[in-house]
C-alpha cells in the first residue's frame, strides 16, 4: 500500500509481507519461457486455491498461511494478494506480453518500495491523501524506471519509444498506487499502468 505508515503491526512484518510479492517473479519467469497459456492455467489454479483459503478464513473464522501478515482492516475481506492474482491474470489475458509483464514489475516492486520507504523514512505527508508520504512516492516511481528498464534491457530491444512508454507507465503506476483508498492497487494498478502502456504501443510500435 504505497507510502503509508500503518501502526497495527511492525516494520519487521512489513518487510515479510512485502517479501511474499516477490512471487511475482515466478510468474514473469514462468510467461517469458513457457508462453501464455501455460502462465494463465497456473494462475486460476493459484487463484481457486487462494480463495478455497479465503473463504475459510472469513466465513469459518482458520487461520491460515500468512494470516498474521494482515493489516487491521484485511482481518474481514479478502486478502490483497487474491487481488493481485486477478490483476495478473487480467493482464496477461489482455496486454501483449511486454506490457503485461511491466504492469506487474510495477504493481508488485512499485508497492514493495512505497511500502517500505514510506515507513522507514516518510516525513513529508501529501495534503488531503492519508498516510501518503513523497519520500515512498518517490521511490516507487524510480523503482518502476528501474525494474521497468531492466526488464526492457534484458528481454527487449531498446528504443527510446518503449523508453517513453517506459515512463509514462510509471507515472501511470505511481499515480494509481498513490490515489488509491478503499479500492485494492494490487488489481487497478496492473489495469491503468497496462492500458496506458497498450494505448501507446498500439499508437507509437504498430
Amino acid at each position: 500500500m504505497s507510502s503509508e505508515k500503518t501502526p497495527d503491526y511492525s516494520f519487521k512484518t512489513e518487510i515479510f509481507r512485502k517479501s511474499i510479492h516477490l512471487n511475482a517473479l515466478f510468474i514473469i519467469l514462468i510467461y517469458e519461457f513457457y508462453g501464455k497459456q501455460i502462465i494463465l492455467y497456473f494462475l486460476i489454479i493459484f487463484l481457486a486455491a487462494s480463495l478455497g483459503l479465503e473463504y475459510l478464513r472469513l466465513e469459518h473464522g482458520m487461520k491460515i498461511p500468512f494470516n498474521s501478515t494482515l493489516r487491521y482492516k484485511e482481518k474481514k475481506v479478502i486478502g490483497g494478494y487474491v487481488f493481485f492474482q486477478i490483476g495478473a491474470i487480467l493482464a496477461i489475458s489482455v496486454f501483449s506480453k511486454e506490457i503485461a509483464i511491466l504492469s506487474i514489475l510495477m504493481a508488485t516492486f512499485g508497492d514493495i518500495s512505497a511500502a517500505l520507504f514510506g515507513r522507514a523514512y516518510g516525513k513529508h505527508f501529501i495534503t488531503g491523501l492519508k498516510n501518503k508520504a513523497i519520500e515512498g512516492v518517490t521511490a516507487e516511481f524510480i523503482v518502476d524506471l528501474l525494474v521497468g528498464f531492466s526488464y526492457l534491457y534484458l528481454f527487449v530491444n531498446i528504443n527510446p519509444l518503449w523508453l517513453f512508454v517506459l515512463v509514462t507507465m510509471a507515472v501511470v503506476a505511481t499515480a494509481t498506487e498513490t490515489l488509491s483508498g478503499k479500492i485494492d492497487d494490487n488489481l487497478i494498478v496492473p489495469i491503468y499502468a497496462g492500458i496506458v502502456g497498450e494505448f501507446l504501443v498500439l499508437i507509437l510500435l504498430l
